[in-house]
């Protein structure tokens, strides 16, 4: 936490600093950062999940059953919103709501009281974005790779009067265009807008404990303390929130694409 005469930034916590110079590519540093460091911890922290729970036992342990809960909660989502054809999908999207689940919770961890200070990846646009372009880009292949030509008949409603037709085609292939957009950004800003939240009122606790006037504390400190709790909590179910949404909107894109509704 940065702090200047009792100052303390809260968007310190989102400023990407380099761990290891790395090499050069030419003429292009490629270094390793902390933003890196916990997608790769992310990447390992899934793998072990799976990894864990994927022992095949006819009566599972509370580790098996963890994964076989969450990968059939995935599975039911995909079934429901694309049909039996949507079965392809669910690795890609069941990783996808992992991934960003994970990040979420480990940008989360109290690794502060060890001297490391956590990185939530998706609080980054660029991240986000990367995330929601995987996502359109594979929309986009299945729709011209299942239909052709014919996935433009998606951005014409069923009945729509030929007059009507030039002036719904660009409104709706706008509205697709967007998608991407509009799926990176719910992500980026409710975890940011959480992450600021809480280190403003853990600077108000930090201060208000540190002011000579003795009647700061009770009257500052505790009150942005027990609200902190309640925003900490909040957000652990915005971290789940905000993964189940982008699995979902992910799913309901490629059920466009598939199915052209």
């Amino acid at each position: 936490m940065a702090a200047e005469s009792g100052r303390i930034d809260p968007m310190h916590q989102f400023q990407v600093q380099n761990l290891w110079n790395g090499f050069e590519i030419g003429g292009q540093q490629i270094a390793f950062t902390n933003s890196a460091l916990f997608m790769v911890l992310t990447a390992v922290a899934l793998w072990l999940f799976m990894l864990g729970g994927m022992k095949r036992e006819i009566v599972p342990g509370r580790w098996q059953a963890a994964v076989e809960g969450f990968t059939g909660f995935i599975a039911s989502m995909v079934d429901a919103n694309i049909g039996p054809k949507g079965k392809t999908f669910v690795p890609y999207v069941f990783s996808l709501f992992m991934f960003i689940l994970i990040a979420n919770l480990l940008g989360m961890m109290p690794f502060g009281v060890i001297g490391v200070h956590p990185f939530t990846v998706t609080s980054h646009i660029t991240v986000t974005g990367v995330l929601a372009i995987i996502s359109f880009g594979i929309v986009l292949l299945v729709g011209f790779f299942k239909h052709g030509f014919h996935f433009f008949s998606l951005f014409v409603p069923s009945g729509t009067p030929v007059p009507m037709i030039p002036i719904l085609f660009p409104i709706e292939l706008f509205s697709f265009m967007i998608r991407p957009f509009s799926l990176a950004l719910r992500l980026f800003v409710a975890m940011t807008a959480g992450h600021i939240l809480m280190k403003v009122l853990a600077g108000f606790v930090i201060n208000g404990l540190n002011a000579e006037a003795l009647w700061v504390a009770p009257l500052v400190a505790l009150p942005s303390f027990i609200l902190m709790i309640g925003i900490t909590l909040l957000e652990l179910l915005v971290c789940a929130i905000q993964a189940y949404v982008f699995a979902l909107l992910t799913s309901l894109y490629l059920n466009d694409a598939i199915n052209l509704h």
